[in-house]
């Protein structure tokens, strides 16, 4: 039986040896998660939740939006969120020469993939993790159930303060005055 203290640690430098093959890799933790390419619902919500807010920055000028960044919180963290968001003055802070976040943005976004174990990881794992990080915010978006469980910082953890149904417009005191009607975020008519 291995302990934990055996188990291998994965690192962002071992990400540098994986195939391009379609697979997502990211660290949490040092343990390794690779999952598949997102379905065709599942890009769909992402791609509404990010022209939401994409649309709210090019009207404010506040910060920008972003699919898929990656994010290397530590060399045994590295992540890549669906969206996420962040002022002007903390990407400034955050933004590598490649490009990539090396810290917390103010909002993370993830959108629930099926199954068991792609739920754990997000209402688990990501959570405390973008927890311990510092996110100010993060959406739990699940499309099967028209739903975003929002999270916000209070003291140093994130907690739950509000699940919002298809039917609610979702706001943030971080983004003054957006404001998105979940049944667009959802497709529903």
């Amino acid at each position: 039986m291995t302990s934990a203290v055996d188990r291998v640690r994965w690192t962002t430098a071992d990400l540098e040896l994986f195939p391009e093959d379609g697979k997502r890799y990211e660290i949490i933790d040092g343990e390794l998660i690779v999952t598949r390419a997102p379905s065709w619902s599942h890009q769909e919500v992402t791609g509404r939740v990010f022209a939401a807010l994409d649309s709210w920055c090019q009207e404010t000028d506040l910060g920008r939006a972003a699919i898929n960044p990656g994010i290397l919180f530590t060399e045994e963290d590295n992540v890549i969120p669906d969206v996420v968001w962040a002022s002007h003055e903390r990407l400034e802070l955050l933004m590598d020469e490649a490009e990539h976040l090396t810290g917390a943005p103010e909002l993370v976004v993830e959108v629930l993939s099926p199954g068991s174990k792609n739920e754990q990881r997000d209402r688990q794992l990501k959570l405390k993790l973008y927890s311990q990080q510092g996110v100010q915010e993060y959406w739990i978006v699940s499309p099967p159930l028209h739903q975003v469980q929002v999270y916000r910082r209070d003291h140093a953890l994130l907690t739950l303060v509000v699940t919002l149904q298809a039917v609610d417009t979702l706001t943030s005191p971080l983004l003054p005055e957006f404001a998105c009607p979940l049944s667009r975020i959802f497709g529903l008519r």
